[in-house]
């Protein structure tokens, strides 16, 4: 007798729904300096430009977050960082759910 099973987008996962039971109790990336930091990034560090279709910039605290995060994990392309944010739960949860285009990392750096 072989069992199928069928998993549909709508089912219930049995994991846990916030992201902060993934992350350890005091990741490096979660260091006082690190935030301290990225605090100060909205006065020191110029937002980017509305895009075309009137979406807001991503707060220029949360890339700095993210250049520090593959500067701390030697992610250094900006490529990689973009992979990073959708698939490393580290990150995910550092960014709160952000994930921005390999561009929008490049730009920051360019930029800042």
């Amino acid at each position: 007798m072989n069992i199928v099973w069928v998993w549909t987008v709508s089912q219930n996962l049995a994991l846990p729904e916030r992201l902060e039971d993934y992350v350890a109790a005091e990741p490096p990336c979660a260091s006082r300096r690190l935030r301290r930091q990225a605090r100060s990034a909205r006065a020191r560090f110029r937002q980017g430009p509305c895009a075309d279709t009137g979406r807001p910039p991503y707060n220029p605290a949360d890339l700095l977050k993210l250049y520090l995060y593959g500067y701390l994990h030697r992610v250094r392309s900006s490529r990689l960082l973009e992979a990073e944010c959708q698939r490393n739960v580290e990150a995910i949860w550092l960014l709160g759910k952000l994930a921005p285009d390999f561009k929008t990392i490049a730009d920051f750096r360019k930029d800042n």
